[in-house]
C-alpha cells in the first residue's frame, strides 16, 4: 500500500533500536527521509549499517531542553521542514515501589515525558506556522495499567497520553495532528528489562514470568516491533488524516475493555 509518505521529512527519536529502529525502516520504505536521534554514537552507527547511509542520525540527549531544539534545527537545515515526528525516546528505569523518591518519580519524567516534550515543542510550533504536520507518540501501555515496578514510568506515560488528546485538541485547528501508540508486550530489549525487573519483585525467574504473561494475551504471543511501525506509518500518512488525538491501545486484546 502507497502511504503517500513519499519526499516526507520524517524524525523519529529513539531511532536506533527497538520501535524507533523499526520506526524508521518502514518510514524509509515508503520513501520518507528520515532523520533518527539517539543519545548513543554508536547505537546510531549500528542503526545507520542496517538502515543506509540516506538516513540523518542525529546524537542527543532530549532531556535537555536545548539539545532537543538543536537537533530539530538541524534536522530542518539539512533535510527540511519536519512532516512527520515519531518519539520513540527515553524509558523510565523500573524499581520496586519500596524505593521511589521524589528524585526517581522526577528522572521518570525527564526519561519518558520531557523527552517527548522537549522535541514536540519547538516542533509543534513549526508545524502551525507551516499549517500542517503530524506527531506519534509511541507511549506504552504502562501508563493505563499500574505496575508496582513501574509506578514513576506509567505516571510520565499517563501523563503523555493526556498531553497526545489535549495537543490534538489545542492544534488541530492549526493543521496539526498529534496521536498516540499504547504497545503491550514487544519483542524489544526494554520490555526483557521490564520483565526481569517484575521477577526479582516476585521472586521468580524471568522465563517462567514472560511465559504466564504471554499465556495471559489473547493472540498467544508478544508484539513485534515492525507491527508497531506498520501502525505508526499509517498513522503518519495522509490515509489517517482524520484521526487525531486517540491514544491507541496495541495490546494483542490483553485489554479487553472499552474506554
Amino acid at each position: 500500500m502507497d502511504l503517500s509518505l513519499r519526499s516526507k521529512v520524517a524524525m523519529v527519536t529513539g531511532g536506533s533500536k527497538g520501535i524507533g529502529l523499526a520506526c524508521a525502516a518502514v518510514l524509509r520504505s515508503e520513501g520518507a527521509q528520515v532523520a533518527i536521534v539517539s543519545r548513543s554514537t554508536d547505537s546510531l552507527a549500528r542503526a545507520a549499517a542496517l538502515l543506509g547511509d540516506d538516513v540523518l542520525c542525529l546524537a542527543a540527549d532530549l532531556r535537555n531542553e536545548s539539545e532537543a531544539a538543536r537537533v530539530v534545527a538541524e534536522c530542518e537545515g539539512a533535510l527540511g521542514p519536519i512532516d512527520v515526528l515519531v518519539n520513540c525516546a527515553g524509558a523510565a528505569n523500573r524499581c520496586s515501589p519500596f524505593e521511589l523518591s521524589p528524585g526517581r518519580w522526577r528522572e521518570a519524567l525527564d526519561a519518558k515525558f520531557f523527552s517527548y516534550i522537549n522535541v514536540i515543542d519547538p516542533i509543534l510550533a513549526r508545524m502551525a506556522d507551516r499549517g500542517t504536520g503530524v506527531i506519534v507518540n509511541v507511549i506504552g501501555a504502562g501508563g493505563k495499567r499500574a505496575s508496582p515496578t513501574h509506578l514513576a514510568g506509567g505516571a510520565a506515560n499517563a501523563a503523555l497520553m493526556l498531553a497526545t488528546a489535549g495537543l490534538a485538541s489545542a492544534y488541530g485547528p492549526k493543521g496539526v495532528r498529534v496521536v498516540g501508540i499504547n504497545p503491550g508486550m514487544v519483542e524489544t530489549d526494554r520490555v526483557g528489562e521490564g520483565l526481569a525487573a517484575d521477577a526479582a519483585l516476585r521472586g521468580k525467574d524471568v522465563a517462567t514470568l514472560q511465559a504466564e504473561r504471554i499465556a495471559a494475551i489473547p493472540l498467544g504471543r508478544l508484539g513485534r516491533p515492525e507491527e508497531v511501525a506498520t501502525l505508526v506509518a499509517f498513522l503518519a500518512s495522509p490515509l489517517s488524516a482524520y484521526m487525531s488525538g486517540s491514544n491507541i491501545t496495541m495490546d494483542g486484546a490483553l485489554s479487553a475493555f472499552i474506554v
